[in-house]
């Protein structure tokens, strides 16, 4: 591809693509795969200009070797269906629209014309103002519509236009901050699954998902997510489709009952026969289930707009009082002009969505608003160990075996059971089998999944299990070949065990190295500084693993061999003593807490129902986004706070101003309308800075300091 470069400097690049218009997937195009370009860390393309700005590590020859190269034609790029351009060029093209054509009116019409326009602009205001009327309510588009219409039975056109006007860009602003914020959202809730599980005959075999075909079967265990819309052709599983329809409960289906994708089997199996292949409709199903969901809506926002809504009378009322005290028409209408219900309504949801967005920039994904006033009023956070607390990635430090059973053959089995039903441990033994080359093939029967337990199945007709001490020894009463006690004993217990057996016997121990965190011990500090007074750790592990984590990471307390049901009663407790609770996991066995707490953490690398469960989901690299999170949380409560002192603080000095004479009717709707857009556009800005420290809040948002008039 020929290109011009317009400018450079140390580690950017600016280019000018010669051709002569750029559509909307080809800027996609270009950006993804120079994203892709080793060196380059960061990409924008203008399709307007058909510009390119590159942002790079290191020397410029690669980056301009990988332009030289590009052709759209031969360029194999993955892009997503959807990344947001479209969404942007619409409400850029809206917002450009709307401005030119109050130019036109206000300038460049005839008055006549100019007041013919305005009058049938304002019908839609007067429509809705007596739709509220109708239905006995005093709020916000009554108050819209009795300023208008008095402005135009004054003949005051210019004023009534100036009102609309900025009526419809902060409606706008507030549309596109709200469906960007969507569909950022919906983006990052796009199903991504590589591969599955395929029926070929009696045997399953492990493909890329997008190889699937309509009409083909495939197989979906617990835990995993149904990658592709489809039927139910064999088992009874119960599936989540919280992420779709919001159930709280899962479903149970029967053969002949609708699978959708991106849903998650929450107990048992099944094999599906797949309908629809990749991409057919799951992000439209997610974008109406978001926008739909109250989940989006914080309690600040809501106690917002009933607050709003309430103030309505008092408007009315204060404008009657003014016109009755003083006689004034023009000093009654300077009352009417100023509200506080535009700016407390748009304000605070934009506020809100924008935070949203900014957790987005840290990797972050928040499923709502409420969520974040959650994480900033919580003081006790619950962490799950294995792969939370310890590296999503532990490995396999040694294989004992018993009654003289091959150490590869056991973990060859281990490995054919484990990759059914993904964790972290789970991964740990299939890439030890990847790594010493070990080849496992099927040869086991139907894998059962018992949930923070282990997996049963049966191979050459004998039961095998692997899994925790307590599923193999207590639940499934497994014994310890004769004569190797004193084996048994001596394993070390630096390392978590994952048990093995075979006809009842036990066959191996797999120790695995979990270490912990690089940065545990930094955030564990961290999250002390912010607020929470309470950091507790909860493990399936043994008590002598658990104390020796807790006491190096520094934790307030710790619970050993615990259930997931266990894990849930601990929140409740917390609950009834008043406290808000976030807890973080990444396992199938974390997801009823998860759901009991006020915020649950998923760690994006864990299990699929995991992060379905979960309100928030972090990357998997880095627990110091949970600090990102709080601070971001906490400032968004302070700009949500300072939002309301400002909007009540201005808009009561306007009304002053108005009904002593000092402004006329025109100039306090204006100043009104250009706060509440002042107002609206620095809420969509981010509260931290670049660096991810506090640009707005020095220090922790105590849980109690909630904004006081939004509690009516």
């Amino acid at each position: 591809m020929r290109c011009r470069i317009l400018h450079e400097s140390e580690g950017r690049i600016r280019v000018h693509l010669m051709q002569y218009r750029m559509t909307l997937e080809q800027a996609d195009q270009l950006q993804y795969y120079l994203q892709a370009v080793s060196g380059v860390s960061r990409v924008r393309v203008n399709d307007r200009t058909a510009d390119a700005v590159i942002w790079y590590l290191g020397g410029r020859e690669g980056v301009v070797r990988a332009l030289a190269c590009f052709q759209y034609e031969t360029c194999r790029v993955e892009v997503p269906s959807h990344t947001g351009r479209k969404l942007r060029r619409e409400y850029e093209d809206k917002m450009f629209f709307l401005l030119v054509r109050r130019c036109i009116t206000r300038f460049l019409l005839p008055a006549p014309a100019a007041a013919f326009i305005t009058a049938v602009q304002a019908v839609p205001y007067i429509v809705k103002g007596i739709r509220s009327l109708a239905g006995k309510k005093l709020e916000v588009p009554v108050l819209d519509a009795t300023t208008i219409t008095v402005s135009l039975l004054m003949r005051d056109f210019t004023t009534a236009g100036s009102v609309m006007f900025l009526l419809s860009i902060g409606d706008l602003l507030e549309e596109w901050t709200r469906k960007k914020s969507v569909d950022d959202l919906a983006q990052r809730m796009y199903l991504q699954v590589d591969k599955v599980w395929m029926k070929k005959g009696r045997s399953e075999v492990l493909i890329p998902v997008n190889e699937v075909k309509a009409g083909d079967v495939i197989v979906v265990r617990t835990g995993n997510v149904i990658p592709l819309d489809g039927i139910v052709k064999r088992g009874e599983p119960c599936i989540n489709q919280a992420s779709l329809t919001g159930e709280s409960l899962p479903v149970h289906k029967k053969p002949g009952s609708p699978a959708y994708a991106g849903t998650v089997v929450d107990e048992g199996e099944c094999e599906i026969l797949v309908q629809k292949e990749l991409g057919s409709g799951r992000y439209d199903r997610i974008i109406h289930m978001i926008e739909d969901s109250e989940k989006l809506k914080s309690a600040s926002e809501s106690r917002a707009g009933h607050l709003a809504d309430k103030l309505v009378p008092f408007s009315l009322s204060g404008t009657v009082l003014a016109w009755l005290l003083t006689g004034n028409v023009n000093k009654a209408l300077a009352v009417l002009m100023v509200d506080y219900s535009c700016a407390l309504k748009l304000a605070m949801p934009v506020s809100v969505l924008s935070a949203i967005r900014e957790c987005s920039e840290h990797h972050i994904d928040v499923k709502g608003g409420k969520f974040l006033e959650a994480v900033a009023g919580a003081r006790t956070i619950v962490f799950d160990k294995t792969g939370t607390l310890t590296k999503s990635s532990p490995r396999v430090a040694d294989v004992i075996t018993f009654g003289d059973r091959p150490p590869r053959e056991m973990l060859r089995l281990a490995a054919c059971l484990e990759e059914h039903f993904p964790h972290s441990i789970a991964n740990a033994v299939v890439k030890e089998a990847k790594r010493r080359h070990l080849r496992h093939q099927e040869m086991h029967s139907k894998v059962e999944y018992v949930v923070a337990h282990g997996i049963a199945s049966a191979v050459d007709g004998e039961r095998v299990l692997i899994g925790s001490r307590h599923f193999i020894f207590e639940d499934e009463k497994v014994c310890i070949p004769e004569g190797e006690r004193e084996k048994f004993d001596s394993i070390p217990d630096e390392y978590s065990h994952l048990y093995l057996a075979i006809g009842g016997r036990l066959a191996a121990v797999i120790c695995i190295e979990d270490p912990v965190r690089p940065e545990a011990v930094a955030v564990i500090r961290g999250l002390h500084r912010l607020g929470f007074d309470k950091v507790i750790m909860m493990t399936g592990d043994s008590s002598k693993t658990a104390a020796a984590v807790a006491g190096r990471l520094g934790l307030d307390g710790f619970q050993a061999e615990v259930l997931p049901e266990d894990k849930a009663a601990f929140i409740r407790s917390e609950h009834e003593k008043g406290r808000k609770v976030i807890m973080i996991g990444d396992g199938i066995n974390d997801t009823p807490a998860l759901s009991e707490a006020d915020a649950g953490i998923a760690v994006e690398a864990g299990a699929a129902i995991a992060r379905e469960v979960a309100d928030i989901t972090i990357a998997a690299d880095d627990l110091g986004e949970l600090l990102v999170l709080r601070e971001v949380s906490a400032a968004l409560m302070k700009r949500i706070r300072s939002n309301y002192r400002f909007i009540m603080a201005f808009n009561s000095a306007l009304i002053a101003l108005g009904l002593f004479g000092v402004l006329p009717p025109a100039a306090t709707a204006l100043l009104h309308n250009l706060s509440t857009i002042a107002i609206s556009l620095r809420s969509m800005s981010n509260v931290l800075d670049s660096s991810g420290r506090k640009a707005e809040t020095d220090a922790y948002l105590p849980a109690d300091s909630d904004v006081p008039v939004l509690t009516g």
